[in-house]
């Protein structure tokens, strides 16, 4: 079988620095080109007919990594641009032609001005779902019968199909369109992927689904970016100063204590922060120089560090004994007090967008929006897992109760609902994805027990868009994963309060 992949041993270059190549391919001969992933793709180095090798892959491999030997090495010229750069691996036997992909990320050159925004890209949350040699933080081969999720994930292989670049048309997560009364629920990127051989976790997370998306859209619209990795984050706490605004897109579920100490830093210090993602669940530690991702989830109880000297760096989810430390104290929401909307039946035939609260907030200046209007709805921003909050209503506005990790001073501006558990409308055949899981979960993190009463309670979530002047600096989140989703189709309200909040944030408003 003509095969070949490939994995570099960091996520982030900078010019003058060196770049190892390990592939492992069963092709004779193999090539690559480097080319940056910006408004357009620039093919900018290849290199042909090298030796090809094909190294065995360890059982263990996603836990441990692949260990295959370096195979070529080049170095980052002083002219490359700070951005997304896909390493294309082709290899050719026999008229078969096979192509994969890895990416790295090129920052500016440190005796550089540091630009105005930095987009960090979302890469725990890659890592953990990362199949890529059988296990991820989801599912997998580890365990004692060999068919559970592994809590440990190595860097050191190959990204998934699809992380790295996707046909045009690939199907996002939520559907086009939502599921009609009576029919089957389908879920069309599964079927996509299982059809073409991508990863079903595709569009959950990586550069081709999420940061990609961004990183054109902003090129195109004028904003000078750098870029950084949560690994850089959290191997270098100041790797966000000289910024005026760091940018979050996506989905970016995973963090560890380092990554969002920096951020706090950050922004207490002046910063800015424009978080356009969705998600923010789970700590995770970083070990061997940032190569293993950590990360127990559901079996907190697993974790060594559980029972150590210092339970809060557990990881597990953020909001819950023995971690304590709720997303809303960083990012103004709470994962848990959102999740689901738009995905299968979890609130399958919401609006799509937004329920705006408050017009008058500058973020929504010549948007066209007035109270009551759904923001993003036409290009289905809200979705597939959202963050919100604990909330009040009063004379028709929303308010935090602050019971959740939420400041009174943290601002409102719009929100929608979300779900916990999928609607089981009874369709013969139909198996549920999503299920009452998560909510089980949440019941007994919360609760301390799964009853039909606290069942109930942790059914129910929204996702929020809101503002927070913090220490010397200012939060921005719009708590949904698919808000990229606008600016790839065009949606004019949803391009107006981006450049609003970018604009404000970098110092150009």
């Amino acid at each position: 079988m003509l095969e070949i992949w490939g994995y570099t041993p960091r996520m982030t270059y900078a010019p003058g620095e060196e770049v190892v190549l390990h592939v492992s391919t069963t092709a004779d001969r193999w090539s690559f080109e480097v080319g940056r992933d910006g408004a357009t793709y620039e093919p900018l180095l290849r290199v042909d007919d090298l030796p090809g090798r094909h190294h065995d892959t360890p059982a263990d491999c996603s836990v441990a990594g692949c260990n295959w030997p370096e195979s070529t090495r080049f170095t980052v010229p002083e002219g490359w641009r700070p951005g997304g750069y896909l390493i294309t691996l082709t290899a050719e036997r026999g008229g078969d032609r096979v192509e994969e992909h890895h990416l790295i990320l090129i920052r500016r050159a440190p005796h550089l001005p540091r630009a105005p925004y930095v987009l960090v890209c979302a890469t725990g949350t890659w890592l953990a779902y990362n199949c890529w040699g059988g296990s991820n933080h989801y599912e997998g081969i580890t365990g004692p019968e060999g068919n559970e999720f592994s809590p440990v994930m190595s860097t050191q292989r190959p990204w998934t199909r699809g992380f790295c670049k996707l046909p045009a048309g690939a199907p996002r997560a939520l559907p086009d369109q939502p599921p009609r009364h009576g029919d089957m629920t389908r879920y069309p990127y599964m079927e996509w992927a299982y059809a073409y051989g991508y990863s079903k976790k595709y569009a959950s997370a990586g550069w081709a689904s999420y940061e990609r998306l961004f990183a054109r859209w902003a090129e195109s619209a004028g904003y000078d970016l750098d870029f950084c990795t949560q690994h850089d984050l959290d191997a270098d706490p100041g790797c966000l100063t000289g910024h005026a605004c760091a940018i979050f897109v996506g989905h970016d579920e995973y963090w560890s204590a380092p990554m969002r100490d920096a951020v706090d830093a950050y922004v207490d210090a002046g910063g800015r922060m424009a978080r356009f993602a969705g998600n923010f669940l789970w700590q995770t530690r970083l070990s061997e120089e940032g190569r293993t991702q950590t990360c127990f989830k559901y079996m907190a109880e697993r974790d060594p560090m559980a029972s150590g000297p210092t339970p809060h760096l557990t990881a597990a989810a953020w909001e819950v004994a023995p971690v304590n430390r709720p997303g809303a104290l960083t990012f103004g929401v709470n994962a848990l007090r959102g999740v689901y909307a738009g995905l299968g039946r979890c609130a399958g035939n919401g609006p799509g967008g937004f329920t705006v609260y408050r017009p008058d907030h500058w973020a929504f200046d010549g948007a066209g929006l007035g109270y009551g209007d759904v923001l993003g709805a036409s290009s289905r921003i809200f979705g597939y897992e959202v963050d919100g909050l604990d909330y009040r209503m009063e004379d028709g506005l929303p308010f935090p109760t602050c019971t959740d990790g939420a400041v009174p001073d943290i601002t409102i501006l719009a929100m929608g609902l979300a779900t916990n558990i999928e609607a089981d409308t009874g369709v013969w055949g139909e198996t549920l994805y999503i299920g009452s899981a998560d909510a089980a979960f949440k019941a007994k993190a919360l609760y301390g027990k799964v009853t039909p009463e606290t069942l109930d309670a942790c059914a129910r979530g929204n996702g929020m868009i809101v503002h927070w002047p913090k220490g010397k600096g200012e939060v921005f989140t719009a708590a949904t994963c698919e808000w990229v989703a606008g600016l790839m189709r065009g949606d004019a309200q949803v391009i107006a309060v981006t450049r609003n909040v970018l604009d404000r944030f970098g110092g150009t408003a």
